[in-house]
């Protein structure tokens, strides 16, 4: 009696299809990591824009109690005081002249120079901000 030996059984995985799953992973590696960094820098730098918002408010009571912008500035007209120390994300952040300008503690990929900048502009005695700066730019922030 002769045996049929062309009938193997296979095992396992070829060498093409695991270089094939690694090229696949590397792909999506390569797509997903940068994504990630920028989705946790935007989340860091969303402590530094909400830190803006009682000063926001600020400055809005003070325009419409002063009628003008000149007057204010942090720690005065119902203007919150100034940060001069780090608190969270947050290093420093001051107003001046109805300006609030937010200066974020370096961490996570964001950097001293990325700060947010609420500029008010009155029209008819309503107050429509402008956010710029550098993570405006780097677009953590609109």
């Amino acid at each position: 009696m002769l045996k049929n030996f062309s009938k193997r059984t296979i095992l396992g995985f070829t060498i093409i299809e695991l270089l094939i799953t690694l090229a696949i992973i590397a792909i999506i590696a390569v797509i997903a990591v940068p994504s990630y960094m920028n989705y946790t820098r935007r989340a860091y730098y969303s402590e530094v824009v909400q830190a803006a918002a009682p000063y926001k408010l600020g400055v809005a009571e003070c325009y419409h109690t002063t009628g003008s912008l000149v007057a204010c500035a942090a720690g005065s007209n119902g203007i919150p005081a100034a940060r001069t120390t780090a608190v969270g994300s947050v290093a420093s952040l001051s107003v001046a002249a109805g300006v609030i300008t937010v200066t974020p503690v370096a961490a996570r990929g964001i950097l001293v120079t990325d700060t947010y900048i609420l500029t008010p502009t009155a029209t008819n005695n309503i107050l429509t901000w402008v956010a710029s700066g550098g993570g405006v730019t780097a677009g953590y922030a609109r």
